[in-house]
């Protein structure tokens, strides 16, 4: 079986992250450094296995107790790591905090400029309130604002004018594990929507573990059951959809050969 690519997990917050190294075919993945502590343990996750990397941001979530000139200062000097491919997560999420999309849409402005700046891609969240979609909304208008075509759908919620914004932009569009869940119509109508060369695929380990391991901690290596939902989604083989995949992941992170 040949060796595939998780584009987006929190390695740092697996119980063992050495264990998931290499295991169902992995190869290489993105591990996600969406706070200053954790790019710091992406960071050093990546210096230690050649076969990870990092991204650097803040997560919409931490924006309202984290976000500071310190904090903006010590993720921009992070990101220069050479191990650093992307900026993020960033984005918006309504689903905790319904009145915290303003100061989100500021941390969400200046790391899509610091994408910019360092020529990276950034990985958006989003999260709408449940029966809302004002974080989708957001998002859609941010992006389009911002006007930077190297960026990272992550964990396509299915949201149709999100996904039209970031087509449009020239973006990537990832998706976990909810793909594989037997309501997700919105998310699979997506997957069998995006062009074949913007297709990715994620675990967002530790969290969404796909089925056939739903209700149990994710592992980057569980990225092949989405894998393989994807192909059957879009009428291919295995080995043509990790093949589209990781090549699709190689080219937006830039990614080295292996």
């Amino acid at each position: 079986m040949a060796r595939m690519i998780d584009t987006h997990c929190h390695l740092d917050m697996l119980e063992d992250p050495a264990s998931a190294l290499g295991e169902l075919g992995l190869t290489q993945l993105v591990s996600i450094g969406a706070s200053v502590q954790h790019a710091h343990n992406a960071i050093a996750l990546a210096e230690g296995h050649p076969e990870v990397f990092a991204s650097v941001g803040l997560h919409p979530t931490d924006v309202k107790d984290s976000d500071s000139p310190e904090t903006r200062a010590e993720l921009e000097a992070l990101s220069l790591h050479p191990r650093v491919v992307a900026i993020g997560e960033s984005g918006l999420d309504d689903y905790w905090a319904h009145d915290q999309l303003g100061v989100q849409r500021e941390a969400f402005l200046w790391q899509l400029d610091l994408g910019r700046r360092r020529d990276l891609p950034v990985i958006v969240h989003t999260r709408d309130a449940p029966g809302g979609e004002r974080a989708s909304q957001g998002c859609a208008e941010i992006i389009k604002e911002a006007n930077w075509t190297r960026g990272i759908l992550h964990c396509c919620n299915g949201h149709a004018g999100l996904l039209r914004a970031a087509l449009d932009l020239g973006w990537s569009v990832s998706f976990a594990g909810n793909l594989t869940y037997k309501n997700a119509h919105a998310i699979q109508e997506a997957a069998r929507f995006v062009p074949m060369d913007r297709l990715l695929v994620e675990t967002d380990a530790p969290f969404l573990a796909p089925v056939p391991r739903r209700g149990k901690p994710n592992r980057p290596g569980y990225v092949r059951y989405t894998l393989q939902f994807l192909a059957a989604l879009r009428g291919l083989s295995e080995q043509e959809a990790e093949a589209i995949t990781d090549a699709n992941a190689r080219a937006v992170y830039r990614l080295p050969l292996t």
